[in-house]
């Protein structure tokens, strides 16, 4: 099993164990279908969120989508 690695998301420090923003989205419960990330200050595309490794020291912004009328 991975160790944890410490990120900042969305503004707050959190130890997560995931590998790649994929991972990330799957251990915080979030659908990556209705998501934006950035990762850096650069937009992830989604067709990476697999590829894209995550590393200590990494600072996330996640949007959720939430849909209404």
């Amino acid at each position: 099993m991975r160790m944890p690695i410490a990120i900042t998301l969305n503004g707050e420090r959190r130890e997560v164990r995931a590998a790649s923003v994929a991972e990330l989205l799957a251990e915080i419960g979030l659908d990556t279908r209705k998501v934006a990330v950035e990762l850096n200050e650069e937009i992830v595309p989604r067709s990476t969120y697999a590829a894209q490794a995550l590393t200590g020291g990494d600072q996330l912004e996640i949007v959720h989508f939430i849909g209404g009328g």
